[in-house]
């Protein structure tokens, strides 16, 4: 091919870009490149490679509508029938290559990028000073060609043909230069430096467009492939670790482990921990009062949801835990309500006794409704302060203690 031997079409720039576009869109084809951000809900989708053989993962969607991602190798299997490489769900490796992003966008990356614009700009405006003096330099080339041609004998052709076309020669590479400094100064590279707090301010508002339900899996794909290149996966069997070598398009790499579901479990399996206070909670309290406890404990079901009574009975369920029965004698245990109606005071009157330990009571667990005892109510001290309120010497309000809030409600 012969450059600039006629005018093209588009400029040879935008050509190149053209091509690297195209060859970024290519999926699965032999040279095994990364593949183009597609809009499927798998934010890694075609930046994945196996460790094992090198190819690329594949990734198909399963689940509740079909929006769960699962990444795997089976280009081996498919080509040679060999054994299946790797595979692994795509829900807990999106979220930690998510977090990843979001880091390496935060903290010094703006300092970072402030710096590189300054540099860009000095290596740009000393480049910018350069071609102005071989602009100048060309100009004073035209200017003595010129002289040169008017200073010849006319009768003397051969040498005023040479020095004409000297002269032209000269006009063109000052025109060319011309025209290149021209582009340099109103191109990109001249472009202003963003402003340090526009940068800082969209580093702050990124995460909360990247958690937003609203923005679109293809915008998500596009921003991690500005700043990664691709990740080799590996499934680690003996520490159930699922392995990933980050390469970033700046040169760098980094490793990213992810633990792996224990057998029996997924994602969105109900934490331990709100296991454990309907363990403890359930025989003793209705569901109903079993789920406001949890949800003022700011547990939430696996789903991410907040606690209602149908979901406490179904997690009892699975866990065969017992239930509540209103029948069964409670021995000497008091709810709030009832040691109110046997004082004959209202449920605020026993939450303060309570708070300044005239009247003993405890929890089951924090936030839990109170537990009173029966013969606590017949002490001395408990009758003496009823009495003093009931004749409205009262007892001096006091705030509520740090974590007693479930006083406020049995339900």
């Amino acid at each position: 091919m012969i450059r600039d031997h006629h005018p093209a079409y588009i400029a040879w720039a935008q050509y190149e870009r053209t091509q690297a576009i195209i060859a970024a869109n290519t999926n699965m084809r032999s040279r095994m490149e990364r593949n183009a951000a597609r809009g499927g809900r798998g934010l890694l989708a075609g930046l994945l490679r196996c460790r094992r053989c090198g190819r690329m993962l594949h990734v198909a969607y399963g689940g509740h509508g079909g929006t769960v991602p699962r990444y795997f190798c089976v280009g081996a299997h498919i080509n040679h029938g060999e054994r299946k490489c790797i595979s692994f769900g795509g829900l807990k490796i999106d979220d930690a290559v998510g977090r990843t992003v979001l880091q390496a966008i935060g903290g010094n990356a703006i300092e970072a990028a402030l710096a590189a614009a300054d540099q860009r700009r000095r290596q740009h405006e000393a480049q910018r000073q350069a071609l102005a003096l071989e602009v100048e330099q060309a100009q004073y080339e035209v200017r003595l060609a010129a002289r040169r041609y008017e200073a010849v004998d006319p009768d003397n052709r051969l040498v005023a043909a040479e020095l004409e076309a000297r002269w032209n020669g000269a006009l063109r590479h000052a025109r060319m230069l011309e025209e290149k400094l021209d582009s340099g100064e109103h191109g990109p590279l001249a472009a202003q430096i963003p402003d340090r707090a526009v940068l800082v301010s969209l580093a702050q508002d990124l995460p909360a467009i990247w958690q937003a339900p609203t923005t679109a899996m293809g915008l998500k794909q596009r921003i991690v492939r500005i700043l990664i290149h691709e990740i080799v996966a590996d499934v680690d069997d003996t520490q159930r670790e699922i392995a990933l070598l980050i390469h970033w398009a700046g040169g760098r790499h980094s490793e990213l482990r992810v633990k792996k579901n224990e057998p029996g479990k997924h994602g969105r399996s109900t934490s331990l921990e709100a296991i454990d206070v309907v363990r403890q909670m359930a025989g003793q309290f209705p569901d109903e009062q079993i789920a406001a406890t949890l949800n003022r404990l700011g547990l939430q079901t696996g789903t991410g949801n907040s606690w209602t009574e149908l979901r406490v009975r179904s997690a009892r369920h699975y866990q065969a835990l017992p239930a509540f029965d209103p029948n069964r004698p409670r021995d000497d245990r008091l709810t709030l309500q009832d040691a109110a109606a046997r004082l004959g005071v209202s449920p605020t009157t026993v939450r303060r006794l309570i708070t300044t330990q005239t009247l003993p009571a405890k929890q089951v667990v924090p936030c839990a409704p109170w537990e009173i005892a029966a013969a606590a109510l017949e002490s001395d001290a408990v009758r003496d302060a009823v009495s003093a309120i009931k004749l409205r010497t009262g007892l001096p309000r006091t705030h509520i203690a740090d974590g007693q809030d479930s006083m406020f409600s049995e339900g």
